[in-house]
């Protein structure tokens, strides 16, 4: 018996296509015109596929030297960056999870009320520069260590996790640290890879606490680069005696700053799914 298709599925699947295809499209638009050759793309004949296939403008945008050491600065901050995030936040929230534990809704209270009021720009950054952490890694990675709502998302997880599973390890002799490291965190996969990625893909993308607190130009990251080549028109020593359009030389820079974190995903795709939804059931 052949299943009828509703016109609330029809309108649906419309919608949602639509929505793919304005996200989708831009991306692939990119990717062809990075791929062409120049006559074409001075002509304005890019549409879906790349003409006169060519990579010149890859070698041009990957043989620059700050295109590398940029590279290099944002997967060290990237790599510490979420390694401190995720360490930080499933301690605390495990913490503020358990009520047996002294002033945990004061916590909670407090830690919810920062999100929706700080102290504002000008004292983060005399915070940042009273403790002697700009231009260096720490100014990357420290100021969002802590996300409030990957904090209170993780809470509600370890808020499900069995009681019985702790009072287990508790009879084995293990200390509250204990029974974190080596019971609740090998629980807590999904959670970790569903939050280190929100955490890496926020660092990878940020391009604000390096324009705030990084001056040394060896230490910027890939999206200052980009940004300075996108929109401040910086591209003349990428293209030195080679005759290059500046369209295909952005869209370049932006495919090799964006492909890289995307290939991530695949990989942390089967835990995804079921960290997305963690902080969703309560019971």
């Amino acid at each position: 018996m052949r299943k009828k298709i509703s016109l609330f599925q029809i309108v649906n699947f419309i919608l949602l296509a639509g929505l793919v295809f304005s996200t989708l499209y831009p991306f692939i638009y990119m990717a062809a015109v990075s791929l062409s050759s120049n006559n074409y793309v001075l002509r304005g004949e890019i549409t879906w596929f790349p003409k006169g296939l060519t990579l010149e403008v890859y070698k041009l945008v990957l043989s620059d030297p700050r295109i590398l050491q940029s590279y290099i600065n944002t997967i060290l901050y990237v790599v510490v960056g979420t390694a401190i995030a995720l360490l930080i936040t499933s301690m605390g929230a495990y913490a503020i999870s358990k009520k047996e534990m002294a002033f945990s809704k004061s916590l909670t209270f407090m830690i919810i009320f920062t999100m929706f009021f700080s102290g504002g720009l000008i004292p983060t950054f005399l915070v940042l520069k009273s403790y002697g952490i700009m231009d260096s890694i720490w100014a990357m990675t420290l100021p969002g260590a802590v996300s409030t709502w990957n904090l209170l998302v993780m809470r509600t997880f370890y808020a499900n996790i069995p009681m019985e599973v702790e009072e287990s390890g508790r009879m084995d002799g293990l200390t509250d640290l204990g029974i974190f490291f080596r019971i609740v965190m090998p629980l807590s996969k999904a959670a970790f890879a569903t939050i280190g990625m929100f955490y890496a893909v926020s660092l990878w993308n940020n391009f604000m606490l390096p324009l705030l607190y990084i001056r040394d130009a060896d230490l910027f990251p890939l999206q200052i680069i980009l940004r300075n080549i996108v929109l401040a028109g910086q591209v003349t020593s990428l293209g030195g005696d080679v005759e290059i359009v500046d369209e295909s030389l952005k869209y370049t820079v932006i495919m090799v700053s964006t492909v890289p974190i995307l290939l991530v995903y695949p990989f942390l795709q089967k835990y995804f799914v079921q960290g997305a939804m963690i902080g969703a059931v309560k019971g």
